[in-house]
């Protein structure tokens, strides 16, 4: 029978993942008991999907607040530090502020405007053009931004993130001062010891600032790249990719997960013949369009997976094969003359004209919103994804 179903992506409930568990055991053999229950078979090229979260949850890639704060001391000392640019979050960096405030004294805090880099708007653009604020040159205190814009909350989460960053801070008994900027010189005005917490742009900010006479530099990448009596901690992201566990801690991005994807993609191998892809994901990398908010919180959309997952995808657009090269033919005739087309196309289409409107975005990215989208964020309980015909075509 004819083939009349494509890609198909399933969340795959599993138990609850707790520290010293084997991830790689239970994924295995949640996604054979799933295509048990549910009836379908693994096939050469599936693609299994596990969320970070459950696997830092196995390792147990946890920090608490004091630890944080021991790190930042070590590197700051007494210095009033500079936080330049963190994002608008109360689960990605509130307990990341408030570790901070632990190990300072003062603290100026650098907001960008009108939003941070990864879409929460602190105003709207619109907003700016009326009162004449340019937020490429000009400078404000916390006072001129109230006085211009007043209190807004976040259209999600309805937080006024000014008044909530100052008071984790406050809490402390340690000063804090708030500054809008989109410039990383400005913060050295205030303080040469600066912390870039930036996520994607963290290397163009310290480029910056030590181009401009900063005296000490580190970005949260920096911070628990080594444990800190006894912490978690990630060699490569450091608090990047962090998230609230506890009110006194944080759960980090996973470390050392090459070896899981590897170990997860033989044990499929060795229990059913199958050639299985498996990649560990975190933020999808999509933009909601009313909040404007991009959803990459995480250092990357992927931090391991398997080889075959390497790469972007090399695929012609149907319709446009269908309205120029085969306009003349129609019904099973143009079927055939478009699967022919697609059974010889080159292995690089980058640049051709046939590729138009396609998504040459890299797999892993593409791959991790699905997955994003499919597990959720909540209670759906589903942390794995089992994903089939991904990378079949039409003439499959």
């Amino acid at each position: 029978m004819e083939r009349v179903v494509g890609t198909v992506t399933r969340g795959i409930r599993c138990p609850i993942i707790n520290e010293g568990d084997n991830i790689e055991q239970i994924t295995v053999d949640s996604i054979l008991k799933a295509a048990e229950v549910e009836g379908f078979e693994i096939q050469d090229r599936d693609i299994v999907s596990i969320t970070e979260s459950v696997v830092a949850r196995a390792q147990g890639n946890y920090a608490t607040l004091d630890q944080i704060a021991k790190d930042v001391k070590n590197k700051f000392g007494e210095d009033t530090i500079g936080i330049v640019f963190p994002i608008l979050s109360r689960n990605r960096f509130a307990n990341i502020l408030r570790g901070i405030a632990k190990g300072a004294k003062k603290i100026v805090i650098m907001l960008s405007y009108p939003s941070d880099e990864v879409g929460n708007h602190l105003v709207d653009i619109d907003t700016l053009d009326e009162k004449g604020v340019n937020p490429w040159t000009d400078v404000l205190t916390e006072q001129q931004f109230r006085d211009n814009f007043g209190y807004i909350k976040h259209t999600f989460t309805g937080v006024d993130y000014i008044d909530f960053y100052k008071s984790l801070v406050s809490q402390y008994g340690v000063e804090c001062e708030i500054i809008f900027s989109n410039s990383p010189k400005t913060i050295l005005d205030y303080t040469k010891s600066v912390l870039a917490c930036d996520i994607h742009t963290r290397e163009r900010t310290k480029r910056h600032l030590k181009a401009n006479g900063v005296e000490k530099v580190y970005s949260l990448d920096e911070i628990l790249s080594e444990s800190v009596d006894g912490s978690g901690y990630n060699r490569e992201f450091g608090l990047l990719g962090s998230n609230k566990s506890t009110d006194d801690g944080v759960k980090l991005f996973p470390r050392d997960c090459q070896p899981i994807v590897e170990k997860i993609q033989k044990m499929f191998k060795e229990k059913t013949g199958k050639l299985v892809e498996v990649m560990i994901y975190g933020d999808g990398a999509f933009k909601d369009p009313a909040g404007k908010i991009w959803e990459l919180a995480d250092p990357v959309v992927s931090p391991a997976y398997t080889t075959g997952l390497d790469g972007v995808p090399n695929e012609v657009k149907l319709k446009y094969l269908a309205d120029n090269h085969f306009s003349d033919l129609k019904g099973e005739n143009l079927n055939n003359a478009i699967r022919e087309f697609i059974n010889n196309k080159e292995d690089d289409l980058v640049g051709t004209v046939e590729t138009q409107g396609t998504t040459p975005r890299k797999l892993t990215d593409l791959i991790g919103s699905l997955s994003d989208l499919t597990s959720g964020s909540g209670d759906k309980g589903t942390p794995l994804v089992f994903i089939q015909g991904y990378f079949d075509n039409y003439t499959k």
